[in-house]
């Protein structure tokens, strides 16, 4: 922001007359301590941000117009006046028939796209009769181990018509495949589908743990199916690199913006070595990040982001289309700021981070049930999550302006400061040889590790409060939960028994032995995998051959 000396050397005295003569005076009537006002990251704020914290401010070069570069205030030039963000509520539960009706329920109460949740033992590329998943089945997500609970899964749910996000990661190829295999089954041409399979391996290896193979062939994976989708399934996201479990392992805010975009070149840098053109693939990397509590933080870290990667992918990767340097974003809001205590004030949790999703410009938005602390979401709770999401787009008023909050001097000195911590994070990962690299020196778990730690001290020393935990404590009566019956356990392993037995095993064995051979190979894997999921498959079988070609990944330990 421009100004000339004299009008800035009579605002800093203007400023610091009224700290002095005002502020000072009479926080010292008010407050019987001093108190450090942080945010929930733990970056000191202070008490008023004027255009002195914005010197040198470039309006063009560190804003410019919403659909122009550097997509700081939106990708889009009419954001939400040209369409609302997707909302997509994330649901799976028991079996593909249970699911089935909860995802009918949500389209037919105003949800505009699916994001299926898969149970434990699909995370984790094992069948429902495995030993492993004893207890698992349903529990966490939809049980999926073959076409046949695909096929259910969708059943009357046009695919041609709905944008479908899968949250599937080590086995995102297969589920992906089963997904391709059911549209076709409808009718539907696989260019035609629209949706994202998360398929990010690397905040596996940071976050959440669900990895199975090493990270170079987990990485060859991911770049098969950057190369499959580029040319036979073009407007779906092959990727949707997440944040958001880097943030609910206990990051910041600027940890999970950097982590989460120097992941992003990673996996452009993989692809470039293949020998793919940035300029086919690019266009459909998609983001995921968190919303978590501190409103005016999240709204600085999502235009942040989409800076630091329209820059990352026009001078770093030299990408000339401009749909490669938009960072595309759904959001979720926190689940591990849901307290069990007092549920019903989780309601609120998550209308203030939805906000904040949406004042950032998030194109597609989930949001968490208050019940969730205690099981998977009820009807009613699901509802009244969806329900916040309307309320915000029909009658808050916040879409009638594109990015209302541009021009806030703190929301720009955030922002400004939000991008530079979070280029420093890259740069040092760049240092180590990238972030498969860091992975394996422990940095960004470490890092992670340690950002959790001391905010759990804030907490326990309430330098950071939670209502209804560390104070405003009461007892509250205990709500209605979801309850998976045991019943939907022997439901969906009759019918993998079923598939097991009326298919035909020699094709199977034959297309499986192909996918072998094929992974020992330098092949792209995707054709193999669809002939595996058409012949019945199932989702452990192709899994475990895959396995006996890469092995499984041993986290190393770090400290």
């Amino acid at each position: 922001m421009k100004k000339n000396s004299s009008s800035e050397g009579s605002l800093k005295q203007s400023f610091n007359h009224w700290k002095a003569e005002k502020y000072d005076k009479a926080l010292k009537k008010a407050s019987s301590k001093k108190m450090e006002y942080t945010t929930i990251s733990g970056k000191k704020i202070k008490e008023l941000y004027t255009p002195l914290d914005l010197d040198g401010f470039d309006y063009m070069k560190q804003l410019s117009f919403p659909g122009e570069y550097p997509y700081t205030r939106g990708i889009h030039p009419t954001m939400y006046r040209g369409r609302l963000w997707t909302m997509r509520q994330f649901s799976g539960f028991g079996t593909a028939e249970d699911t089935n009706k909860r995802y009918k329920y949500l389209l037919s109460h105003g949800q505009t796209g699916l994001s299926v949740a898969f149970h434990l033992p699909t995370l984790m590329g094992v069948d429902s009769d495995h030993p492993l998943a004893q207890g698992e089945i349903g529990k966490c997500g939809v049980a999926i181990d073959s076409l046949a609970d695909m096929e259910i899964l969708f059943n009357e749910i046009p695919l041609d018509k709905i944008s479908t996000s899968m949250t599937i990661n080590a086995p995102a190829a297969v589920l992906w495949a089963m997904y391709i295999a059911v549209a076709e089954k409808q009718g539907v041409s696989p260019k035609v589908i629209s949706g994202t399979i998360q398929n990010d391996i690397l905040k596996e290896y940071i976050a959440q743990k669900t990895f199975i193979f090493p990270p170079e062939p987990s990485m060859r994976l991911i770049v098969d199916t950057f190369e499959y989708g580029s040319k036979e399934v073009l407007k779906w996201n092959t990727i949707s690199i997440s944040g958001y479990h880097i943030r609910e392992a206990g990051s910041t805010a600027v940890q999970e913006l950097a982590f989460t975009l120097r992941d992003g070149i990673e996996y452009v840098e993989w692809a470039l070595e293949r020998g793919l053109d940035v300029e086919e693939f690019a266009p459909r990397l998609s983001f995921f990040f968190n919303a978590h509590n501190d409103f005016f933080e999240e709204v600085a870290k999502f235009r942040a982001a989409r800076k630091i990667w329209a820059e990352v992918m026009k001078e770093r990767f030299k990408a000339k289309d401009p749909r490669c340097w938009w960072l595309r974003f759904h959001t979720q809001t926190s689940g591990v700021s849901l307290m069990a205590q007092q549920p019903y004030n989780n309601v609120v949790r998550v209308a203030i981070q939805a906000l904040a999703a949406v004042l950032g410009g998030s194109q597609s938005l989930h949001t968490n049930s208050l019940d969730e602390t205690y099981a998977l979401p009820s009807e009613e709770a699901v509802t009244i999550a969806l329900r916040t999401q309307q309320i915000i787009a029909h009658e808050s008023g916040v879409i009638n302006c594109i990015d209302p909050v541009g021009g806030s001097y703190f929301i720009e000195k955030l922002t400004d400061e939000m991008e530079k911590d979070a280029k420093e994070y890259i740069r040092k990962i760049d240092d180590m040889g990238g972030m498969v690299k860091a992975i394996e020196l422990g940095f960004p778990q470490r890092e992670i590790a340690d950002s959790a730690y001391l905010y759990q001290k804030a907490v326990e020393k309430k330098e950071k409060i939670i209502v209804g935990v560390n104070d405003y404590e009461m007892e509250h009566e205990p709500i209605p939960t979801l309850r998976i019956d045991e019943a939907a356990a022997r439901q969906h392993l009759a019918r993998l028994r079923e598939v097991k037995k009326t298919r035909n095993n020699a094709q199977v064995a034959e297309k499986i032995l192909d996918l072998k051979k094929a992974a020992s190979d330098k092949q792209n894997l995707m054709p193999y995998i669809l002939s595996c999921v058409k012949a019945y498959a199932t989702l452990g079988e192709i899994m475990d051959s895959l396995r006996e070609v890469y092995g499984e990944y041993q986290e190393p330990i770090t400290y």
